[in-house]
């Protein structure tokens, strides 16, 4: 059985270490051929495929990014695109099947060329940690370790100058690296997308952490909304699949902050440096096993699935349940956190 292997969407610590594990479990133990898919879908539709062997894969579990190369492309748009197109692709390069590494709009586009009879596997990424199929995703738990020392680094600043600092995250429309690192920076506000807040709220946390002689740090999640307003905010434009590109959040409370709390405030947005750079211990492990697995998976033809991790097992399950709902911050975690705040 030959198999193509592909990265898509955003980049994130630990796809090389999945990509390793499938291959060398794949290779070694189920005697299957894969080739490597460049640029994610577009590759697919392009029909952009290359050998990949133990030689190719050697020493990846410790590399950031994807050998790969990945993409926000469609695969159903475009004249290439379209599952009978693509299927006739993937036969005439005899490729029996195609593993998807990626977040909820590539395991979405891979939910629907299953539906339409292409033969997908999926492994979930996502530095967000927003898809409700598995506990945690690789790539989560280094962006917070990234995440957390940029804020220590800023917090150091802070102090020197007896300034507030707000330091904006990744997270599209969930919390969880906000909340993640926000606690562990010891934070004295933290604003998340499911808890909406006033800029009084704000503020008022501001001047309670600066009247006990601290330098207020503020971590809010890019998709975080203030009181009253209707969406993110957002003036980057769309990506490939008509989402939303979030971003900027920090620079409109920033000068808000110090007008109205008189406290001299920095804005910084921490953006793709949470997705660069070698993966944590926890994520080397946790994107290998996804890859062992997957192999497995495949000798077991289990087509219109996922590997994902429950409490400590890796298990398959529907792309279905993967897609369709975000899973959120819960509440009670949020006020949790939010006995530390002020």
């Amino acid at each position: 059985m030959k198999i193509g292997i592909l990265t898509s969407g955003g980049d994130c610590p630990g796809l090389n270490a999945v990509i390793r594990g499938i291959v060398l479990k794949g290779t070694t133990n189920h005697h299957l051929e894969f080739v490597g898919i460049r640029d994610g879908w577009r590759g697919v539709v392009d029909g952009d495929f290359f050998p990949l062997t133990r030689h190719e894969v050697k020493g990846l579990s410790k590399v950031g990014g994807t050998i790969l190369g990945t993409s926000r492309t469609n695969p159903y748009e475009g004249p290439r695109g379209g599952a009978d197109k693509i299927a006739k692709t993937l036969a005439a390069h005899g490729i029996d099947g195609v593993v998807a590494i990626g977040g909820e709009g590539t395991l979405a586009a891979a939910d629907r060329l299953s539906k339409d009879g292409i033969k997908v596997l999926g492994v979930p990424k996502t530095i967000d940690n927003d898809l409700h199929a598995t506990d945690y995703s690789f790539g989560f738990d280094t962006a917070v370790n990234i995440a957390t020392d940029a804020m220590d680094r800023l917090r150091t600043t802070g102090d020197s100058h007896q300034r507030c600092m707000v330091a904006e995250v990744m997270g599209r429309h969930v919390g969880w690296i906000a909340l993640h690192a926000g606690m562990a920076s010891g934070a004295h506000v933290i604003c998340i997308p499911e808890v909406p807040m006033s800029m009084d709220e704000i503020c008022d946390l501001v001047t309670s952490a600066h009247d006990r002689g601290r330098a207020p740090l503020v971590v809010v999640s890019e998709g975080f909304t203030l009181t009253g307003m209707d969406e993110a905010y957002s003036d980057k434009g769309l990506d490939a699949f008509n989402r939303p590109r979030l971003g900027g959040i920090s620079e409109i409370l920033a000068p808000e902050i110090e007008r109205r709390t008189g406290i001299e405030t920095r804005s910084t947005v921490l953006g793709h440096i949470q997705r660069g750079g070698s993966p944590s211990g926890f994520d080397r492990v946790l994107a290998t096993r996804l890859g062992l697995n997957a192999a497995d998976a495949l000798v077991e033809e289990c087509w219109g699935q996922m590997v994902a991790m429950r409490g400590t097992d890796i298990v398959r399950v529907p792309f279905a349940d993967a897609l369709g709902e975000l899973k959120t911050v819960p509440r009670e975690r949020y006020d949790e956190a939010a006995a530390l705040f002020g």
